[in-house]
């Protein structure tokens, strides 16, 4: 399979401006996923809007392609990089550039979905630990995902997954509660068809793209990771990592 795979960057995140040029150590925060991404990914790219972004990317030796700054989500700036470099891929990897510890292993299981000929997307999941907390688990920002018995996403919800009859605490000691990472591969042939899919109800109500899709009968494949990343949403979240990796003395392999 020819593999694509395309970071989205943007510079204007409400929660946390000029997210991806944060220094983590002495690094930019998208170098770290640059320079893990690149381990497995030949062909590589960032998408962004922000000239700063792009500058980083080209002085540490990386590819960067311009898009536009009004669109909606990450996917959206991805096909649209695809689409603008016009170069020829089965599969369209989607890396997220707030995930520094990007691991070799969540990409090889992104790929390795699509040796089911069914498989319009992939993603990941992980479980919650048997001492997550009713709170930690209830979490509207940890996206909970069920998957049928082939892996095939049936739902994803910002509420508790299923819902446990009788049970009053201690949910994830009683229940493999899963919890979506947001690292997504497209079959190529279908991004044109994602961009012309209207907003479905299930996204609009609980905020997930990935609803649309699914509502629209693709198929995605979630994939089972005991190997979880660390995301960075605010300069709280920055803080705590770097204080970190200053105890361990460098970033997790």
């Amino acid at each position: 399979m020819r593999i694509l795979t395309i970071i989205p960057a943007r510079y204007a995140s409400t929660r946390f401006p000029g997210k991806p040029l944060a220094k983590i150590g002495d690094k930019e925060m998208i170098l770290h996923v640059l320079e893990r991404a690149s381990r497995i990914s030949p062909s590589l790219y960032v998408a962004t809007d922000d000239e700063r972004i792009a500058s980083c990317v080209r002085q540490a030796g990386y590819e960067a392609i311009m898009t536009s700054s009004d669109l909606r989500s990450g996917t959206e700036r991805c096909i649209q990089a695809y689409e603008r470099l016009g170069q020829e891929a089965d599969i369209l990897v989607n890396l997220q550039g707030d995930e520094p510890f990007i691991a070799a292993e969540h990409i090889e299981l992104l790929l390795s979905a699509f040796e089911n000929p069914e498989v319009d997307i992939a993603t990941l999941a992980q479980p919650f630990g048997e001492e997550c907390s009713d709170e930690e688990l209830a979490n509207p920002n940890a996206v909970k995902v069920v998957r049928g018995q082939r892996g095939q996403a049936l739902y994803f919800s910002r509420s508790v997954i299923p819902y446990l009859r009788g049970a009053q605490e201690g949910w994830a000691r009683q229940h493999r509660y899963l919890k979506h990472i947001g690292l997504y591969a497209f079959r190529t042939k279908i991004l044109s068809q994602l961009q012309q899919l209207p907003d479905s109800p299930l996204e609009l109500a609980e905020s997930l793209e990935q609803l649309r899709w699914l509502d629209a009968g693709y198929c995605i494949q979630v994939q089972y990771t005991e190997l979880g990343t660390v995301g960075i949403d605010t300069p709280e979240d920055l803080e705590e990592l770097s204080a970190l990796i200053l105890e361990r003395g460098h970033t997790q392999d």
